[in-house]
């Protein structure tokens, strides 16, 4: 047998190591760097992608017992003041509560899942958890949250990331007025009020007040409704750069500058009204999206609207 063909497949796998051997890997990510990432997620209100982190922390790197409670403890939070999602919240503040019932974060774990349980509607077991817990101390309260605390409210902080994420949840026609530190400082005191008074009225049982019952349907009943209307109109309505400098060309009657005697002095260009220009059209669009859905479900319900009846 020729030696070539013997050593030709011997060469090949001794280049092939060679190059494995002087190939750069990725340097691992330490567990500091991790959690550091994630908490600049939390802080910069990608919370999603904070959570994602946090959890690859725990699944891949080694964490301690206390520290586990604490990122269940974080991500519980997330869901419960960020993202809403209560549901998810209790699930992490009962892995907290049963897992690792060595953590000082108890103290405060009762609370927060009676606090989930009524946002749910389960007032009774709510009532009963409630009446388990000890009282919570002030001076147990874990820091979480992002920010200097800049308001105590009987053992509830707020810090300044608090205060931000809820201005952010302001329409942006309400934002643009809350920039000032005293513009923020009295939003800080209006928010400090609302939860005095929520306290204050949770004293006195209205929660089973049959008006504040009626009034919590009614409300979530037009929240839902205007929720799906919504994502019904965001997926019909598509508006392009091309088409509101299209609706320009069309109604230019309606841009125009008038003296005080309402007659027309001037045209105004697009780029000056560029912007009304699209919220005109995305009205106009949202509108007419509006009445096809109505109808479509009008139809499909079979819909009845006895005109002459009503008196």
């Amino acid at each position: 047998m020729d030696i070539r063909y013997t050593i030709f497949p011997v060469l090949i796998l001794v280049v092939a190591l060679f190059h494995g051997c002087n190939k750069e890997h990725p340097q691992p990510i330490t567990a500091e760097q991790k959690v550091n990432l994630a908490n600049t997620f939390y802080n910069n209100e990608l919370f999603g992608a904070a959570i994602r982190e946090y959890q690859d922390y725990l699944q891949n790197y080694q964490v301690d017992d206390q520290k586990r409670a604490n990122i269940y403890y974080t991500i519980a939070n997330i869901y419960f003041e960020r993202l809403f999602d209560y549901n998810k919240a209790l699930e992490y503040f009962y892995r907290v509560k049963f897992l690792y019932p060595d953590s000082p974060l108890q103290s405060d774990i009762g609370k927060k899942i009676v606090n989930c349980l009524e946002r749910l509607q389960r007032s009774q077991d709510a009532e009963r958890i409630l009446q388990k817990e000890t009282a919570l101390k002030p001076d147990e309260t874990p820091e979480h949250k992002p920010g200097d605390v800049i308001a105590q409210v009987g053992d509830q902080q707020i810090t300044q990331g608090d205060l931000d994420f809820e201005i952010n949840l302001l329409p942006p026609y309400l934002q643009s007025q809350v920039k000032s530190r005293d513009q923020k400082l009295e939003y800080l005191q209006q928010i400090v009020a609302e939860q005095l008074l929520y306290d204050s009225a949770k004293r006195e049982g209205l929660e089973n007040d049959k008006d504040i019952i009626e009034g919590t349907f009614r409300a979530k009943k037009k929240l839902m409704a205007q929720r799906i209307l919504n994502d019904q109109l965001a997926k019909k309505i598509n508006i392009q750069p091309a088409d509101v400098e299209l609706y320009y060309k069309a109604n230019k009657e309606k841009y125009v500058e008038k003296d005080d005697k309402g007659k027309v002095i001037r045209q105004k260009e697009f780029s000056e009204v560029s912007r009304q220009v699209a919220q005109d059209l995305l009205m106009e669009r949202q509108e007419k999206a509006y009445r096809e859905l109505l109808n479509q479900l009008m139809t499909a319900q079979n819909v009845k609207i006895f005109e002459k009846r009503i008196r």
